[in-house]
């Protein structure tokens, strides 16, 4: 992937979690961000994509580079068209779980990356989008 393409992958298996996690360590390596940030957003992209699987029915990742002040970031956008979550701010709490795991999904997620935003409606899905800058 160009420091300048987009490219989406499909969320329906724990496979396409795998190749979701290898695309974007891929495109972390190329704009040289360093091993820590690399596992970083390697960590929260897994995280994301398998709350699409398992709560969210499936969906799709959205890999982007962004530019900011001359500072490369790695944009990261996960859709699922699922039940939604209703109540988000539970949801952000450290410690929740709807699925008996330890609660660090999303709260863990949001602290793996500089931006985190999340939306989500009941019954039409969620969208996260995450940038980690180098």
């Amino acid at each position: 992937m160009a420091a300048s393409e987009r490219v989406t992958v499909a969320l329906r298996t724990q496979e396409d979690v795998v190749s979701l996690r290898h695309r974007v360590r891929e495109q972390a390596v190329v704009l040289r961000f360093s091993l820590l940030d690399q596992t970083k957003i390697v960590t929260a992209a897994s995280e994301l994509a398998r709350n699409a699987v398992i709560y969210g029915g499936g969906g799709e990742a959205i890999i982007e580079t962004s530019l900011n002040n001359g500072r490369d970031g790695l944009t990261l956008t996960v859709i699922d068209h699922g039940p939604g979550i209703p109540n988000v701010e539970d949801a952000m709490r450290a410690g929740f779980s709807t699925g008996g795991g330890l609660g660090l999904g999303l709260s863990g997620t949001r602290r793996l990356v500089d931006e985190f935003e999340l939306r989500s409606e009941v019954g039409q899905g969620t969208s996260v989008r995450i940038v980690r800058w180098k």
